[in-house]
């Protein structure tokens, strides 16, 4: 994600201003040490949803047609308008899960 280019102008010109922290006789440090420490967050959530989903999403395709052929073909290694569904479909959902691990945030 970027920065608005006004936030990066403003940065440029307070360095230019000021020259370094701001003396609080360690207000700050005091503060930082009363903080309760960060909760840890639990990972059990997000892949309860991720099952069910998928699950879901399984049992609903399940009985379409155009799924079990295109499985069907894709296994034997024909190149069907089915078969090219289900991988474009796959490769979009494999493109859809990477951008949003990507946009999430790394400071775990």
């Amino acid at each position: 994600m970027t920065n608005d280019p006004h936030d990066e102008m403003i940065e440029t010109l307070l360095r230019r201003q000021f020259e370094g922290a701001v003396a609080d006789d360690g207000f700050c440090e005091r503060v930082m040490q009363r903080l309760p420490p960060r909760r840890r967050r639990r990972a059990w959530p997000v892949w309860t949803g991720v099952l069910a989903g998928g699950a879901l999403c399984g049992t609903s395709l399940l009985p379409l047609p155009l799924l079990r052929i295109g499985w069907q073909d894709w296994l034997q290694g024909a190149w069907s308008l089915p078969a090219i569904t289900l991988l474009s479909a796959i490769a979009c959902m494999s493109l859809l899960a990477l951008g949003w691990a990507w946009a999430e945030p790394h400071d775990r």
